[in-house]
């Protein structure tokens, strides 16, 4: 069938940095559905060839050497412009019939991107349902949502309520691009179909498991935006939880979307609530120095840039292992990775003094930007008695696999185009997600404990995590990139 991908906010930087690059290599590599079009619907005025002269200009900039004239002329033929404001119900009208009068009538399935502000989705997907443009009478239509959703349970129920009054659920997307990384993905891959890895992945096995996403960059000019949000709302809420869930859920019975993500919502149904005294324990705040002198950034703004928070699942599997969730802006590097580790023996037979408290085996899965997988173990040194050593095997997959590593975004488009909504979020999903991070927003915004730490940008986040992490006989896992 053919496909219409139409951008709403089409003149943002998501646009021209992420999604029409994502589209282009998809149609260099023939995986484009055929005669698939591209339509940009915003306020800033274009004709289609000043759009596409645009988008020629960001692509080529993004793609560099990879860039090829003839493919993007090719491309570029393809993709349309329409001028309008989402908050007028005439122009989302106008809209659609541009749209018939470019499909000729013909039955295409289409996909509407919301690459807007939030506060722009709920009339967006109104003016839609009142244009009838969300019909599915002869062919699909798929609503493609950008995160955040919501910014509380509260919000996220009611933007749950007015899309559900347009759309159906099967044709609601949520995306977050980290899932559509291919060491995401391999994540499932490397639990269930390796009978080396399964058995150990439990309480009986395993110590803890840590998740880290750090950034190296500041806020920057993204103050704005950060001051109403912070890193629990921009990372934990969504990218953070998410890889808890791949990481803690049971082999679904069947590949397809519906059962992998009946597992993941279990896994989030389990994680045990934290009380405002548990907050004050199992969470740590912080705040890298130069942030209140960003743009935009009040003078005593306690936003926290910075953000650790102790989880437990609690069903069999996990009963007492904690996962740490960790995550935070102007960090010593720009990395996503989880870490499995292993518990110590039950007794070591070589040891030759004190044992430093992270020795123990473990599992790296590097998700960006080095994707990979590394295992560490212990080795003995030759020529040194019974000397040990902690060495590591390493899988990188630039090194395995021929080619560049295709963008999430690629991914994550091609699945909606197909009707594939197994690493998108479904309703449930999301606000359970938001039951988990809500309790510690509330104990953060009441300016309690615990008490905003400052760190300065380059390093790992505060000092006194380390110090946290101590206290319980662990050890952070900061080395980035994990594989070169």
């Amino acid at each position: 069938m053919e496909h219409t991908v139409i951008i709403f906010g089409a003149s943002g930087d998501l646009t021209k940095r992420k999604l029409i690059p994502a589209l282009y290599e998809l149609f260099g590599k023939g995986r484009l559905p055929h005669n698939a079009r591209i339509v940009g619907f915003s306020r800033t005025s274009f004709s289609h060839d000043a759009w596409r002269q645009l988008l020629g200009e960001q692509v080529a900039k993004f793609s560099g050497s990879q860039f090829s004239t003839q493919l993007w002329e090719e491309f570029a033929a393809r993709v349309f412009y329409y001028r309008g404001d989402v908050l007028n119900p005439d122009d989302v009208r106008g809209l659609g019939s541009f749209l018939k009068e470019l499909e000729e009538d013909r039955p295409h399935a289409r996909m509407y991107y919301l690459s807007l502000s939030p506060e722009f989705y709920e009339p967006t997907i109104l003016h839609l349902g009142a244009a009838g443009m969300a019909t599915e009478n002869d062919a699909p239509r798929r609503l493609v949502i950008e995160k955040p959703f919501g910014r509380d349970l509260g919000s996220a129920r009611c933007l749950n309520e007015t899309v559900h009054e347009v759309f159906k659920e099967r044709q609601i997307y949520r995306i977050d691009h980290y899932l559509g990384k291919e060491t995401v993905s391999n994540l499932l891959v490397l639990r269930f179909a390796n009978t080396i890895f399964e058995p150990l992945w439990n309480r009986r096995y395993v110590d803890h498991v840590q998740i880290t996403a750090a950034e190296d960059l500041p806020v920057g000019h993204r103050a704005v935006f950060y001051e109403s949000a912070g890193i629990l709302r921009d990372m934990f809420q969504n990218h953070l939880l998410q890889l808890l869930t791949l990481t803690a859920m049971e082999p679904p019975s069947r590949v397809n979307a519906d059962d992998i993500r009946d597992e993941k919502v279990k896994v989030l149904r389990a994680v045990r609530q934290l009380t405002s005294e548990d907050v004050a324990v199992q969470t740590v705040r912080g705040q890298y120095r130069r942030y209140r002198d960003e743009p935009n950034v009040p003078p005593g703004s306690e936003t926290a840039t910075f953000g650790i928070a102790k989880l437990y699942v609690d069903n069999w599997r996990w009963q007492g292992v904690p996962f740490y969730l960790r995550s935070g802006k102007a960090m010593s590097c720009r990395t996503t990775q989880i870490v499995i580790q292993f518990r110590e023996p039950p007794h070591m037979m070589f040891e030759e003094g004190p044992r430093r408290i992270h020795e123990a085996n473990r599992l790296v899965l590097q998700i960006q930007p080095a994707e990979g997988i590394q295992i560490h173990f212990q080795t003995k040194v030759p020529d040194a008695g019974m000397k040990m050593r902690l060495t590591d095997l390493d899988f990188n997959f630039r090194e395995k696999f021929a080619g560049e590593m295709p963008e999430a975004y690629e991914r994550l488009l091609l699945d909606v185009m197909m009707g594939d909504p197994s690493l998108f979020s479904r309703a449930d999903e999301v606000e359970l997600a938001w039951t988990i991070i809500d309790p510690i927003q509330k104990a953060w915004d009441g300016g309690g404990l615990p008490q905003l730490e400052l760190y300065e940008a380059g390093g790992w986040g505060p000092p006194y995590a380390e110090e946290w992490m101590r206290r319980q006989g662990r050890a952070w896992f900061n080395v980035c990139p994990v594989l070169a």
